[in-house]
């Protein structure tokens, strides 16, 4: 196997992650695998608390298939359950910390947890747990297996069950996301362009709950790189850590990389070493990406997809900056298409044509955990039969075939019959110089059925009125795009991965007067 080039991987269809980590940890033993701000594990190490965590799960009675639940902050002891778990063949339901108990109650049942690997962050909300808890950081080493231990093998196909995802998106109530070992293996194989193996460094500032973390960790990984961990984001505590680490691959939400960029002395830090810098689950804006290329090395890749997979596309930032306004084109081995309304199938290639984008990869979801109706709603088949996710969000291709976003269906503002594009207006207020962040969302309204208002946290020490910007912004759009109201907030509320959460923003509406706009 060429570690180096990751032709291993190349070769070989279908592998498990938990195989790969044993290979590098008979090829490489002492090479360093997983480090935290407490713990380091290199791959000999990783491999044999693999192997006692896989162990102690079948002594406790868990067969593959069965379901574990793992509710902390980011560590090695919570990624090593991740993988141990992963061996036996058990699928791992990775919580948010930041929900609240009744959510997390929710979750755990839903999962159909059969146990419940927590921290002292999350231990209070399962206090009154109706199935076994264990601490990560407490009584952990009793619970594994002992030193020496050899799960029982088992067999692990493309359609068996991975993980468990509980997405909420920005709107509400979680659903389980049933990712299968194919659609990982089919995320490791994705990396193969992009620098992983031996000597890599992946450093991660984004929860182990979240799929945006979880498509660069495991790739990581199977390459035989090495892992840090970062607890808790902070702008210095990264950068200092990625010039210590020598980084050479990140995954950063949008949101992060504005902050990092905004550093003061972002340019005092030797950031050389980086390879690759990935992103996504988030607006990306063309000028923050480009602000990255020119001053942060390495090259940047947006992801764009869903939890659930399907329509996935790659934006490589650094060989098509004028692209940068996109997402990129579909990546290699994925369909993605825009269908209307009514859900037919727009024509490829017809001029100016936006539609809701769905896509078909190797890479899907089984379907939502427990919910069948749920899951067939977020299913199109085309007229042959292939399904595809329908992904809600609005889009069009241009003629080089890279795909531009318009705006969420859901998020989609219809006044008085028009359709508008929170998105337009957005990138018209990021213009003004007064504008830090900003988010758009439709309200009800009795004459026009909604309209828009906009939430903006103004640029440090910017003292612009709120109806100045509206003015500002109403004197550049169309008279149907006016904004009914800006209300300034300190900041935007966003969820552990970055995302706006604009179902909040339009709850907190009706706590502000809403100035009438005359068209």
């Amino acid at each position: 196997m060429n570690h180096e080039t990751g032709h291993g991987i190349a070769d070989r269809p279908f592998d498990t992650i938990a195989e790969c980590i044993r290979r590098h940890a008979q090829d490489r033993p002492d090479a360093p695998a997983l480090s935290d701000d407490d713990h380091t594990l290199d791959y000999a190490a990783l491999d044999a608390r693999m192997d006692r965590v896989a162990a102690a799960l079948q002594r406790d009675g868990l067969v593959p298939g069965d379901a574990i639940a793992l509710c902390g902050a980011p560590s090695v002891v919570q990624a090593l359950v991740f993988l141990g778990a992963l061996r036996a063949g058990v699928v791992v339901a990775p919580l948010a910390p930041g929900s609240t108990p009744s959510s997390l109650a929710r979750m755990v049942a839903d999962a159909q947890a059969r146990r419940l690997f927590v921290d002292a962050s999350t231990a209070g909300d399962f206090a009154a747990s109706m199935v076994p808890v264990t601490r990560l950081d407490d009584g952990f080493e009793a619970w594994m297996g002992p030193i020496g231990s050899s799960p029982l093998a088992v067999t692990i196909a493309p359609e068996s069950p991975f993980n468990i995802i509980y997405s909420s998106g920005t709107t509400g109530e979680p659903k389980g996301i049933v990712q299968p070992h194919g659609m990982r293996w089919a995320h490791v194989r994705r990396g193969l362009p992009y620098g992983y193996g031996p000597g890599a460094v992946t450093l991660l500032a984004t929860p182990l709950y979240s799929n945006t973390t979880l498509v660069v960790f495991f790739p990581s990984l199977a390459f035989g790189g090495s892992v840090v961990l970062m607890r808790k984001f902070d702008t210095l505590g990264y950068l200092q850590l990625a010039e210590r680490v020598r980084a050479t691959h990140t995954m950063l939400v949008p949101v992060q990389y504005q902050r990092l960029m905004a550093q003061a002395d972002f340019g005092r830090f030797d950031l050389s070493s980086f390879r690759m810098k990935f992103s996504t689950s988030a607006p990306f804006s063309a000028a923050l990406k480009a602000d990255v290329l020119a001053r942060w090395p390495g090259g940047l890749v947006e992801f764009y997809g869903m939890t659930e997979g399907g329509g996935t596309c790659l934006l490589e930032a650094h060989l098509h900056p004028d692209k940068l306004h996109t997402v990129g084109r579909p990546a290699l081995g994925t369909d993605v298409r825009l269908i209307d309304e009514a859900g037919h199938e727009l024509p490829a290639g017809m001029a100016d044509a936006t539609g809701e984008v769905v896509g078909h990869s190797p890479g899907m979801m089984v379907g939502y955990h427990g919910r069948p109706e749920a899951t067939r709603e977020a299913e199109w088949f085309d007229a042959t039969g292939k399904r595809f996710i329908r992904t809600g969000d609005i889009g069009r291709f241009d003629a080089d075939g890279f795909l531009i976003l318009m705006d969420r269906r859901k998020d989609m503002i219809i006044s008085g019959g028009f359709n508008i594009y929170p998105s337009d207006l957005e990138a018209q207020l990021r213009e003004h110089p007064a504008v830090a962040e900003v988010a758009v969302v439709g309200v009800p309204s009795e004459q026009w059925g909604e309209t828009p208002v906009a939430f903006v946290v103004r640029r440090a020490a910017d003292d612009t009125a709120a109806e100045a910007l509206r003015a500002w912004l109403n004197g550049r759009v169309g008279k149907t795009q006016r904004l009914a109201a800006v209300h300034l907030v300190d900041e935007l509320p966003r969820s552990a991965i970055g995302k706006v959460l604009k179902r909040e923003l339009r709850e907190r509406h009706a706590l502000y007067s809403v100035a009438k706009v005359d068209r």
